[in-house]
């Protein structure tokens, strides 16, 4: 274990996407200095582990500097996982129903969010990536429409979909906050530290 290592500046933690800034915000609080940054990188294919490690290489290399990236994944049982990383694409072609459409011919509906971030300390570094599994069923859409696929999760023991759900429930028990529960368990395990303000 190291004894502390200090980064030159904050995290710069790669997202377009301000719901999922918000749930990031909420859940890591302060314990973990970070700026967030919309970078264009491109839509890369694989499992979803291999996707996420390289991001944060791109993502490092663009930054040059500390990034965390994250890939949030929905993964059907019926279909062996898919659609997976794609869930994104699937979710703007064919929506909601759709993607119930797809589990029509199946009995089981049930599935599991998966939510991985990759850490890379720089462009040399080999990113260490955290995953987060919520195991749920998919049903037809219920709750609010403005977060992505969160209206037809619902995830296991829960009578509501992620959307039904009250933000500080939710963050208390998706594949985001047991993905970033890793993530700040490693921060706190290396000790890092942040010049945030270097001396003049």
């Amino acid at each position: 274990m190291a004894s502390g290592l200090v980064l030159p500046r904050p995290v710069t933690f790669v997202t377009g996407n301000a719901k999922k800034l918000e749930e990031v915000r909420a859940i890591l609080g302060n314990s973990i200095p970070f700026q967030s940054l919309k970078l264009d990188l491109p839509e890369l294919q694989g499992e979803p582990e291999d996707i996420s490690k390289e991001k944060a290489r791109l993502a490092a290399i663009q930054v040059n500097g500390p990034v965390l990236v994250e890939d949030t994944c929905l993964c059907f049982n019926a279909l062996k996982g898919l659609p997976g990383p794609y869930i994104k694409w699937f979710l703007q072609k064919i929506g909601h129903e759709g993607l119930n459409n797809l589990l029509m011919a199946y009995e089981d509906k049930s599935g599991y969010a998966l939510c991985a971030f990759s850490f890379a300390l720089g462009p040399n570094a080999e990113p260490i990536t955290f995953l987060g599994r919520t195991p749920g069923k998919i049903v037809p859409p219920r709750g609010p429409n403005d977060f992505g696929w969160d209206p037809i999760f619902q995830p296991d023991g829960y009578e509501q979909t992620y959307a039904e759900m009250p933000k500080e429930e939710k963050n208390n028990i998706s594949h985001r906050s047991k993905a970033l529960a890793l993530v700040k368990s490693h921060f706190t395990e290396v000790g890092y530290t942040f010049q945030i303000n270097p001396s003049v």
